[in-house]
């Protein structure tokens, strides 16, 4: 019975996180044959809807209001809908780097005055001492750094929309928005990774058990 609840519950988290970015994959390509342009508001649009219903989801499962969940879902739904209401895809483009600029500047500044807020988050998955989880911390807000250039990077070479040249850092580097848009999932790729790396920290800091029976 245990067992079941515990799959049941990565199944659900598996939706929450990665959910969203799966429909707006399908809804993107889809509309790119029927809505050409404009595809890029229907992934938005597609894309709120599920972000929202992620979020739902997760109250409904962890049994508590994610902050940080909710805070990010508040950005998608505000720079989405303002890229929908304005038909400025720029708004959209940059969302990605404002969440992970947010993550990585709410880790730093949590910490200059003392407070680890990865630890807030994720401290009833782990046990881990002080140190650690200031090095954990660190890591991330520099992977979130990472992403934020990653993105700004790829949107500023976008060279079929409305991004001007002028917006561009690197000549010769030119992008299409469908390759922007689909590397959502290389990124969901290198930040697994990224997550994976950071298992021989968490293993090399867990309490060893006291149990004999477990010896």
């Amino acid at each position: 019975m245990a067992q079941t609840r515990n799959t049941s519950e990565q199944g659900s988290r598996l939706l929450i996180d990665a959910g969203p970015i799966g429909v707006w994959i399908v809804v993107y390509n889809l509309a790119r044959f029927v809505a050409g342009d404009s595809a890029i508001y229907w992934g938005t649009g597609a894309y709120m809807v599920a972000a929202t219903a992620a979020v739902i989801l997760s109250i409904r499962v962890e049994k508590r209001i994610p902050p940080m969940l909710i805070f990010t879902t508040a950005l998608v739904l505000g720079f989405g809908a303002m890229g929908i209401w304005l038909q400025d895809p720029i708004f959209i483009y940059i969302k990605p780097t404002i969440i992970n600029l947010f993550l990585s500047y709410m880790i730093l500044i949590g910490l200059f005055f003392g407070q680890n807020v990865w630890k807030i988050f994720f401290q009833h998955i782990f046990e881990l001492p002080e140190h650690a989880w200031t090095i954990l911390a660190i890591r991330w807000a520099v992977w979130f750094q990472f992403l934020a250039g990653l993105n700004e990077v790829m949107w500023r070479h976008i060279t079929d929309s409305v991004v001007p040249e002028s917006a561009r850092w690197f000549d010769g580097l030119a992008l299409s928005e469908a390759f922007w848009a689909n590397a959502k999932l290389g990124v969901i790729a290198l930040t697994l990774a990224f997550g994976a790396a950071q298992l021989p920290l968490i293993f090399k800091h867990q309490p060893k058990s006291d149990d004999p029976a477990s010896a």
